[in-house]
């Protein structure tokens, strides 16, 4: 219990710094960026994956009820292309996913067996606890590449450590 505990206390720590890095984001930062690595696309790739990778298994993940699949992508080279440049997200669309994946959280936790010894995503060859600190790691890289761009712009977020 005091693993999964440790867990929670960290996804909900990286998820108000993620939170601050979409609610405190600037209007003209919100869809600048090259494309597809525009500041809400990367924002909304963190959550995404992040929600993802809280299913046990990729056949037991159930999309966000606003989720346009292309939207998580970063890369011009991915399998389905590049994706439309649309701006299809708010900064209060993603800061409702993020309280989503945070109200759901201790349910998405109590649902993973930390102890299978696959991640339940073909692409990650890997026990289910390594894919769980490999996903804490994911959603950090992200909102460093969010601070980055939001601290250029004299804006200040704050460290959270534990919730």
């Amino acid at each position: 219990m005091q693993m999964i505990a440790g867990f929670e206390s960290q996804y909900r720590a990286a998820l108000a710094m993620l939170h601050q890095t979409i609610e405190r984001c600037p209007d003209e930062l919100w869809n600048s960026g090259d494309h597809p690595r525009t500041y809400w696309r990367i924002a909304y790739h963190a959550l995404y994956y992040t929600h993802l990778y809280l299913a046990p298994t990729l056949e037991e993940f159930i999309p966000w009820e606003k989720n346009v699949d292309h939207a998580r992508i970063l890369w011009d080279d991915d399998e389905t292309g590049i994706p439309p440049a649309d701006l299809l997200y708010s900064q209060q669309d993603l800061l409702d996913y993020c309280t989503f994946i945070e109200q759901n959280l201790t349910n998405f936790l109590a649902n993973i067996d930390f102890n299978a010894p696959t991640s339940g995503f073909s692409w990650y060859r890997i026990p289910k606890f390594e894919h769980q600190l490999v996903n804490i790691r994911h959603i950090g890289i992200h909102i460093g590449q969010l601070q980055e761009l939001i601290y250029a712009k004299g804006i200040d977020l704050d460290w959270v450590s534990k919730r």
